[in-house]
């Protein structure tokens, strides 16, 4: 059964859902504005957001949507995230990041992989105390915003010269299906197994922000 298929089945849509997708999509937006315009940096600049980006992705995206899976206890949601992990692995996913980052001659160094080292850690730690509605929440917002990173992430390797724009062109599309079919598996897990009031609903995300901020402005070897 593919996620389409399995949207037309989701149960009846709540004010809680709605609030918390339009916080969600208010974090998106206030991410996506804070990126620099690939003109303004230089080639170093845009090198080391492409090599960010590749060391956090490349490596862990199917580990931590995979983290998500495990953690659901609704039936009902596990098919959508399954499928999101079986396009990933089926078309090689990791790969095709590959391509694009060592097309931008972009390919990370140990350096990068330091720069994202901490949040990155706290990521996988938080991904592994496996709270679905946590996890699932996490992971809708990563695909919303990867989706709309498709088009900065493109002029960044662009303006290295590169004319390699699978990854960017395949994500910029599937991502969309691919966050509503987690918003939809959200909703069902909520309604089965809710965030306790003395737990953040938001956690996961915070942290994502901060290694999109590791990502793009490089903040743990600045500070």
């Amino acid at each position: 059964m593919n996620t389409a298929s399995i949207l037309t089945q989701q149960a009846p849509v709540t004010s809680a859902d709605i609030s918390i997708r339009e916080k969600i999509n208010a974090m998106i937006d206030d991410t996506i504005s804070s990126l620099p315009a690939a003109e303004k940096l230089s080639s170093e600049e845009r090198h080391g957001i492409i090599a960010r980006y590749s060391a956090v992705l490349e490596g862990n995206f199917i580990y931590w949507m995979t983290a998500a899976y495990m953690s659901v206890k609704a039936e009902e949601a596990r098919p959508i995230i399954l499928e999101n992990l079986y396009e990933e692995v089926r078309d090689a996913h990791p790969t095709m990041l590959r391509k694009f980052t060592m097309a931008a001659h972009a390919y990370p160094t140990e350096q990068d992989a330091l720069a994202v080292h901490e949040n990155l850690t706290k990521m996988r730690a938080f991904l592994g105390r496996l709270s679905g509605v946590q996890s699932v929440l996490t992971m809708a917002f990563f695909e919303g915003f990867i989706q709309r990173f498709m088009g900065p992430l493109a002029e960044l390797a662009a303006a290295q010269g590169s004319t390699e724009m699978e990854y960017t062109d395949v994500h910029g599309v599937c991502d969309i299906e691919h966050t509503e079919g987690l918003f939809t598996a959200l909703s069902m897990e909520m309604a089965i197994s809710p965030v306790g009031s003395d737990k953040d609903l938001f956690e996961g995300v915070d942290l994502l922000r901060a290694l999109i901020g590791d990502i793009v402005f490089n903040q743990a070897l600045a500070a």
